[in-house]
């Protein structure tokens, strides 16, 4: 008996050592506490009111001395959560978001890494330092509007000492018939990657002719027309080029779109020089200025820019 009452009271005496080990590793933050964190992190993050900010436990921080962390858990409407952690005071009255860089990788080329280039077309040296990937969409004007930039502008300034590469991205809830383009353009890609930027340059230049086609038979009808005269052009095997066109087949298309979602590329024209990445049609100094800065890194001369012609005061 009095060996039973020794075993339940040892066990006992663990089961309260351990709850006050838990307590002092994880405490529920106070009310009062919570409640001001939650108003600094709503405020900061500019939170809509139907985004939930839910404060997590107080643990002791290993990283900065007289500070603890704090799990601040943000879940929107949508359902989406996401962790964040926080430095908290032992006094209660600062907090801290602390974000820690591990200078050991490089970010730029692991987001490079990410990027499948095997078979793509490209122009300029394949032997360059400095890689320009544009994920692209045919029917987009923003498309267009970069595609003047980079060809022929940009490239006549880097075109010796940058590769440039396409990959498709077309934004199907919005463009009915880029992803037929991006198809017929790797129809060409398969056999000829000079076709393959000729109808790049030909499409986003004349687009139009495309958009004032009536119905979306028409459409295809057109890009497959200018398809076909890429081909003859450029001698590629005719009736090949035709049995692509006819089969339509989405999968590497569709490849490169999920490869852009994975990327974060959330609209075109999306550009990722060296794993620098440009959102947008922006104007040419970006460009140029991102440009310069993957040729210094990779230790390369940085081609000399023209001043723009001065246009000649109106009388």
């Amino acid at each position: 008996m009095l060996r039973r009452f020794l075993v339940i009271l040892i066990r006992r005496s663990l089961l309260i050592l351990l709850l006050v080990c838990l307590g002092c590793v994880a405490q529920s933050a106070p009310p009062d506490v919570a409640r001001k964190i939650e108003h600094q992190v709503r405020a900061f993050y500019t939170m809509p009111p139907d985004v939930k900010v839910n404060v997590g436990a107080i643990t002791p921080s290993t990283e900065i001395p007289g500070y603890d962390a704090v799990s601040v858990n943000i879940e929107g409407g949508d359902g989406k959560q996401k962790d964040y952690k926080f430095l908290l005071s032992k006094d209660r009255a600062t907090m801290l978001r602390v974000t820690k860089f591990d200078l050991t990788k490089d970010p730029f080329a692991e987001l490079m890494s990410k990027i499948d280039i095997t078979g793509r077309p490209s122009r300029g040296p394949k032997s360059a330092k400095v890689l320009v990937v544009n994920f692209d969409d045919f029917e987009c004007p923003f498309c267009s509007r970069m595609h003047q930039t980079l060809f022929p502008q940009i490239f006549k300034e880097y075109g010796d000492r940058v590769t440039f590469i396409y990959k498709d991205d077309p934004l199907t809830e919005i463009h009915p018939w880029a992803l037929h383009a991006a198809v017929d353009a790797n129809c060409l890609a398969a056999q000829n990657g000079d076709a393959y930027w000729d109808f790049a340059d030909y499409i986003h230049a004349n687009k139009r002719e495309v958009d004032t086609e009536k119905t979306p038979v028409a459409r295809f009808d057109a890009i497959d027309k200018m398809t076909m005269l890429q081909g003859q052009k450029h001698n590629v095997d005719v009736v090949k080029l035709q049995s692509c066109v006819k089969a339509q087949n989405e999968d590497a298309v569709k490849a490169s779109m999920k490869e852009a979602e994975g990327l974060g590329v959330n609209g075109t024209p999306a550009l990722f020089i060296n794993g620098q990445k440009i959102d947008g049609a922006v104007p040419i100094g970006e460009v140029r200025a991102a440009l310069d800065a993957a040729l210094k890194d990779a230790g390369e001369p940085v081609p000399q820019h023209l001043p723009p012609a001065s246009v000649p005061a109106s009388k």
